[in-house]
């Protein structure tokens, strides 16, 4: 571990700046007032789909942090089934505190949430590191992040802002273009890694440990970078 960190240290801090550069808000330029239910439903699921995959200005996607996860999660059991049991985990959770973020009855602190949510890919991307298969409990685990991501999420809503004569259809489909967006994201892996590679030997040396290792190294630079310099 010691000697492939050296030798990638000359091209990992240049990629750890590049990605803590920070995200800009999405903006929804339409007058909300004068558009149809349906007009609205289709501009909350853009959102949400942008908020995963849309390129900022530095040409890297704006829901970084939470594609990172999603990779996290994918790459120790690179198979569709295991890993979309855990994104349906993740996916209820953070629908659970979306909706309550949204409603007023949860107001966490963003300097709370953010660093936690760094955090949690941190803790995946280690459990990557060192264990060498999929646990049943990592479903829990999941299920809490997502909790936290869920509260990341409302702060994006938030800052959008919900019509009144729509809201819950606007929150659902903001909800639906979030998982549309991690779900290109792992047929994207799948696509990439996961069907010709998941049985190699050589799979989990060469793509398990260094990927993981630099997500791992990304989320502590985000994690020391939110809670003293937000």
């Amino acid at each position: 571990m010691t000697s492939f960190l050296h030798r990638k240290k000359t091209w990992l801090l240049p990629l750890l700046l590049l990605l803590a550069q920070p995200a800009l808000a999405h903006v929804i330029d339409q007058d909300l007032s004068k558009l149809s239910r349906t007009e609205i439903f289709w501009a909350y699921l853009c959102a949400g789909f942008e908020h995963i995959l849309q390129l900022g200005p530095d040409y890297l996607p704006l829901g970084l942090d939470h594609i990172l996860f999603i990779i996290s999660l994918y790459i120790l059991e690179p198979r569709l089934k295991p890993v979309l049991w855990q994104a349906t985990a993740f996916t209820v959770a953070h629908s659970i505190t979306l909706g309550l973020g949204m409603y007023g009855l949860i107001a966490p602190p963003s300097e709370v949430v953010e660093p936690i949510i760094a955090l949690s890919i941190l803790f995946v991307a280690i459990e990557n590191i060192i264990t060498t298969r999929l646990n049943p409990w990592r479903l829990l685990v999941v299920f809490g992040f997502g909790l936290i991501h869920g509260m990341g999420f409302a702060s994006v809503l938030t800052g959008l802002g919900l019509p009144e004569k729509d809201f819950f259809g606007a929150l659902i489909s903001f909800n639906v273009g979030v998982e549309l967006g991690q779900v290109t994201v792992i047929l994207l892996c799948w696509a990439l890694i996961g069907r010709w590679a998941a049985d190699r030997p050589w799979y989990r040396r060469r793509v398990v440990i260094p990927t993981s290792v630099v997500i791992g190294l990304i989320a502590a630079y985000w994690t020391v970078e939110r809670v003293f310099f937000a």
